[in-house]
Formats: structure tokens, C-alpha cells, sequence
């Protein structure tokens, strides 16, 4: 196998004045904020996840884990990407959690149930009742017995979640004897200190997940970390026991029980994104959108950082800034996307011109880096002070080539097509 540098290509243009141009519309937003009422007639906060450009194929809720609340950073990143697959997704805080009302400690497993029933409802009665619900840790564990009790949910997805709801007792240490003996305590998880009533104790004690899993007949993802230290993995095994078939266990090496690294909430939402398209997106999948021709669509919501989905109409991707800067790392940069679209330009052009001469070219590499200059020379730029961008490309070559094909190739690598629109 034959492999050829051709050495550092570069080129240097002056930014043009970009004018904004065309009819100004109003932007969809693709995240819409919820008051909705519980039981107890107190607000719970939700936020709903709307893909770019397109109505959802489907709609999922969100259970997040034990004291933690819909803004934990796994959560944003789970539903955001599954917005992706199509699905419109709404997480939301449990009573007395978050952003959401109530006093946590008159709450319990039950009233978590509740919670999920009446933001399910509040869907069904404002958008589309949702077909996939998503738990997390003791979400999880509501998840699976909220699906059991609400048939308009088609598939499951339990992350980190405990066989047992009471599993969950474990973490209250010597308090849970004095919730025992004085009716109530304070307990500390996860560094901060949280109320917790004798009644929470009972409730868990009296959930029936063993039955509740022989009778679910649902498909059934689960999702957990060998090494998680709070939720142990036999958890996992005990549940995919316990459930009939369609089940899927998926491992999580390497993460933590909150998902705490970003490349571990992505992986699974994207996991779980394909596996539900298949028990909840399959009747949906010829709903595609005829967009606009000849457009892309890029749309930032409001929160935090600078996440943004682009698509268009057929394919979606995210567009972020690095954690340096104060993105989320979610995805290509806009300069990156600029140089993505460089050398994927580059390779595709080779790829059709080798094909047309009949050429033994087995791959292509193009290795692209894009800096800012100070301005040396240019009789195109009037500011002394303006900087030039510079682009370097440098091109493997796989494959049984002569040197004259090997040069041939290196000039039409100047002529494809986003290389001349840049130096235009």
C-alpha cells in the first residue's frame, strides 16, 4: 500500500462583510417551558425538548434520579439528543425538587408516580400522549412501574435504576432507624441535606417491582455501569430476570452512577434513541419533511451554553463551542464545521475523479487546520490591521499510484468545490 504526502497546502482570503438579508421570520423554539399542576394542586416545572424544523415523530418523558432534578447535566443531555431521532421530550422536576413546588419531605415513591401520571396526561391533552418514558436511578425505577400503569407507553429505558425502589434506603445510613423511631430525619445525599419522613420509608416497602416486571410486557432497555458504586450492577441483572422479552441490556463501562462525563449521557442517549426507533418510531418512519431547497437550519434555545442543532430536514446534527469557552462540547465547532466542510469537499472530489480515470485510489485522508494570521501582505484587504485566515490541508493517498497520478491528484485537490467558493 502506497502512501503519499503531498506536503501543506494553504490559502489566504480576507473575511467579506456577511449582510443579513431576506424576510425575517419568527424562530420556532425547539425548548418550551410548562407550569403544570399536580394532584396537590402545586406547579411542576418541565421543559419540553422539540426537534429543529420538524413536528416530533413521538413524544418521551423523563424520570430523573432520587433528589436530583431535570436540570442535572446528563438530563439536558439525554433529551436534547434524543430530539435528534425525532422525539419531542419533557423532563420535568418531582414535587419539592428543582424548580418544581411542594415540600420534598411530604413526598414519596407514590406521589413520584403521580407526578409522572399527571405530566403524561398534561402531554396527551396538549401535544401527544408520550410513547417512551426514560428513567434514571430511582427514576428508573418509577419509570418501569409508571409504564406499567400507563398504556399509552409503548418502550422503557431504565439508566442506573435499582431492582428494588428500596434499595434506595441505603444511602440514609444509621438515619434511617431514627425515621424508624422519631417518625422523621434529615439525611445527607449527595452533600446536601434533605428531610425525609417515616412515610417515605413505608411507601418503598411497599412497591411490588417483582410483580410489576413479570406483567409489564413492554420492551425493556436497560442500561447500567459495572462499576457503579451507588446502584450495583446485579440490579441490572436482577431486572432483565425478572422481565419478559423484548429486553436489551446495554453496559456502561467506564461510567459513573450519575453519568457524570459527557461521552457517557451522549452514548446513551444515542443508544437508547436507536434502540426505541425501532418499538416507537417504527410506524412513523416515513413522516419526512420536504424542506425548503437548498437550506439548513441552525437554531440555538435559550439555557445555558451554546448548543445548537442544525438540519436540513433530513439529517440533524449539533454545533457547540468547547468547554474552554463556556460551551458543552456537544459538538463541531462553527470554524470546525467550516473545515469539516473543507476537507470532506477535498476527499469526495479525489474520491470522483479517481473513479472516473479508472485509478487504483483506496482511501483518502485530508488532515485540516484552520489559524488566524496578522495580515502580512494583501492588496485585497484596506485595513493593515486585519487578519487572514489560513487554511493548511494535508492529503494521504492510499493506493497503487504513479507520481504523475499522485500530482494530477494534487491539483484537482485545489478544484473542488468549497475550496474555490473560500478563496473566492
Amino acid at each position: 500500500m502506497d502512501i503519499y504526502y503531498l506536503g501543506h497546502l494553504h490559502f489566504l482570503f480576507c473575511m467579506q462583510k456577511v449582510t443579513n438579508f431576506g424576510q425575517y421570520q419568527e424562530r420556532t423554539m425547539a425548548q418550551k417551558n410548562h407550569e403544570i399542576e399536580n394532584v396537590n394542586g402545586e406547579t411542576l416545572h418541565a421543559v419540553l425538548e422539540l426537534p429543529l424544523g420538524q413536528p416530533p415523530k413521538a413524544y418521551a418523558i423523563f424520570a430523573h434520579c432520587f433528589t436530583c432534578n431535570s436540570d442535572l447535566r446528563a438530563v439536558r443531555t439525554i433529551t436534547r439528543e434524543l430530539t435528534n431521532f425525532g422525539f419531542g421530550v419533557m423532563r420535568f422536576d418531582f414535587t419539592g425538587l428543582g424548580e418544581s413546588d411542594g415540600s420534598f419531605a411530604d413526598t414519596n415513591f407514590t406521589h413520584n408516580l403521580k407526578d409522572l401520571e399527571t405530566v403524561s396526561n398534561y402531554m396527551g391533552e396538549n401535544y401527544r400522549a408520550p410513547e417512551l418514558i426514560i428513567g434514571h436511578s430511582l427514576g428508573g425505577a418509577a419509570a418501569i412501574i409508571a409504564a406499567s400503569q400507563l398504556e399509552n407507553i409503548k418502550a422503557v429505558a431504565a439508566i442506573a435504576a435499582p431492582a428494588d425502589p428500596q434499595h434506595v434506603t441505603h444511602l440514609f445510613g444509621d438515619k434511617k432507624d431514627v425515621m424508624e423511631r422519631e417518625g422523621m430525619a434529615e439525611v445527607n445525599i449527595g452533600g446536601r441535606p434533605f428531610m425525609l419522613k417515616k412515610q417515605f420509608l413505608d411507601d418503598l416497602k411497599a412497591q411490588d417491582s417483582k410483580s410489576v416486571l413479570k406483567n409489564l410486557r413492554k420492551p425493556l432497555l436497560v442500561m447500567h455501569a459495572p462499576q457503579d458504586k451507588i446502584v450495583n450492577i446485579e440490579n441490572a441483572a436482577i431486572i432483565y430476570e425478572r422481565a419478559f422479552h423484548p429486553k436489551s441490556f446495554v453496559s456502561l463501562d467506564g461510567a459513573d452512577h450519575l453519568l457524570s462525563n459527557q461521552k457517557d449521557s451522549t452514548y446513551v442517549a444515542k443508544t437508547i434513541g436507536t434502540w426505541a426507533e425501532r418499538y416507537v418510531l417504527g410506524d412513523n418512519s416515513d413522516d419526512d419533511l420536504s424542506p425548503e431547497e437548498d437550506q439548513v437550519v441552525a437554531q440555538w434555545i435559550a439555557g445555558k451554553g451554546f448548543t445548537t442543532q442544525i438540519s436540513n430536514g433530513r439529517q440533524t446534527i449539533l454545533a457547540d463551542e468547547p468547554k474552554k469557552v463556556g460551551g458543552d462540547d456537544l459538538g463541531f465547532s462553527p470554524y470546525e464545521l467550516l473545515t469539516a466542510a473543507l476537507g470532506a469537499c477535498t476527499a469526495m472530489t479525489l474520491k470522483l475523479y479517481s473513479e472516473r480515470k479508472k485509478w487504483p485510489l483506496e482511501e483518502v485522508k485530508v488532515f485540516v487546520s484552520h489559524k488566524k494570521v496578522h495580515k502580512t501582505d494583501s492588496e485585497n484587504c484596506e485595513d493593515e490591521k486585519t487578519k487572514l485566515d489560513v487554511y493548511e490541508k494535508r492529503i494521504v493517498l492510499n493506493g497503487d499510484l504513479s507520481e504523475e497520478q499522485k500530482n494530477r491528484l494534487l491539483e484537482i485537490a485545489e478544484k473542488c468545490p468549497v475550496n474555490k467558493t473560500l478563496l473566492n
